[in-house]
This record gives structure tokens, sequence and C-alpha cells, in this order.
């Protein structure tokens, strides 16, 4: 699971720049609003819901951002009809990419992703073209604060784990979907700083690129995710370590 933990690693490096944390928070509250929209404002009955606000907190979106979110979903606060919505697509080297979006203007939005596939030399597939490689996991990066990132691997997988990628200082807990709330919170009665904890798509296998062909791809990965109304992006891209350092 290298590859989906250094693209992991490249986005949180870059969630933490400021001049794109008020990007950050758009999404975050759109993901709430869209949460309460389609299963009602209380987290204990919509687990959705629960995520978005716990991935919120865990990015520090303050306390009264969250609120407003919560309100735009019950139609307490105006706020614009998001479409929710999934493109899939090829980018250099063949790296498979899938998109999640949330937009207010859903022709707009794919006007933009398209012209970006077909500026990187990629292209923008049909429906279920590179789904079927991702599967559907819970996934939880742990902060070591100076423990022994193997030991904390050996917690996790106690804690019900189905894998645990231990990559330098970088250790992602693999779950099923519906065991992320109990592994972290598990996780969390054991003292374990937790960095995020999130639904995602892993996957199932990788496409290694050369540092050439992965600095292009790195570069539409970045402006895929910064089109307004992508909320996120997945790819099976396997970045060389000289990548990841020119990244950061």
């Amino acid at each position: 699971m290298s590859g989906h933990s250094k693209w992991a690693q490249i986005k949180r490096q870059k969630a933490v720049v400021d001049a794109r944390r008020g990007q950050l928070f758009t999404k975050l509250s759109r993901e709430i609003t869209v949460a309460v929209r389609d299963g009602g404002k209380d987290p204990e009955l919509n687990p959705r819901l629960r995520l978005a606000i716990q991935r919120a907190k865990d990015h520090n979106m303050p306390q009264d951002v969250i609120e407003r979110a919560i309100k735009r979903g019950t139609g307490e606060l105006e706020g614009a009809a998001l479409v929710e919505a999934s493109y899939e697509g090829y980018g250099p080297g063949g790296t498979a990419i899938l998109l999640q979006v949330l937009t207010d203007n859903p022709n707009r939005t794919l006007a933009e992703i398209r012209h970006l596939f077909e500026r990187s030399g990629g292209s923008l597939g049909e429906k279920g073209c590179v789904s079927w490689l991702f599967e559907t996991k819970g996934v939880i990066n742990l902060d070591p604060a100076g423990n022994d990132p193997e030991e904390l691997a050996l917690l996790a997988i106690d804690a019900g784990a189905e894998d645990v990628k231990v990559e330098g200082e970088v250790v992602e807990v693999y779950t099923r979907p519906e065991d992320l709330e109990r592994v972290r919170r598990e996780l969390t009665e054991k003292g374990l700083r937790i960095s995020s904890a999130e639904i995602s798509l892993v996957p199932q296998n990788y496409v290694r690129l050369d540092e050439k062909v992965a600095l292009q791809a790195l570069k539409l990965l970045e402006k895929l995710e910064e089109v307004d109304g992508v909320q996120r992006v997945f790819t099976n891209a396997d970045f060389p370590n000289e990548v990841l350092q020119a990244a950061r």
C-alpha cells in the first residue's frame, strides 16, 4: 500500500499550508452540509456526518464554521445547491485517477477537469473505467510522537486493524469501513495520537513511475485538487522518493 501512503503523505503536507487552508475548510464544510442534507443533523444517527465532523476537527476547523455548515444542510442558513458526482480517468504513465466532487456548477467543474486531463496527456474516461481498481477502506494516520512506529503498528493490529503500513515516520492503519470508528476509539483510548481518520479509496495495485512522469502526474493531481468542487482525488500512482522530497 506504499503508493497510497506516499500520495496521502503529499496531501497531508500540503493541507497544512496556510495559503490552502481556506480551500480545505471549504471542502470540509461542503461535506458536512451534504451529510446533513442526506442523513439529518444528529451525528449519532448519521455516520457520514459524524465522520465529516471528526475530519473537520482533525484539520482544526473552528466550531463556529462547523455549525454554519450544519445549518446550511438543514436549511437554517442559505447555501448553494450542491450536486455529488464522481469522475474517472487516466493520467501520465497510465495511472488511474478517481475524483469525488461536490459542486454547485457541475458543467463548469466537469469542463475544468476534462481540460486538465487533456493538457496532461491523459484522458477522462467512462464511469467504472478505473473505480474497480480501488477498495473502500478505513484509513487512520497515526502520529508516532516519538514512539516506535513498529510498536504502534502492533497496537493497531491488536485494536482490529486489517493492515498497517510503516514508512519512515508515517504509520498508516487500514480497517474495514465499518470498523473505522471502533478502531479509532480503541487507539485513542490506548493513548495514541491520531492525525486523521477517514473512509478512503485504496488502490489494489500501483503503477510505479519514473521521476519525470511522476512529476507530471503530481502536477496534474495538484491541479485537480484545486478545481472548485473537487473534494478528493485518488490515484494508484507510486511516486519515487525524489518526487516526495520535491513536493515538500
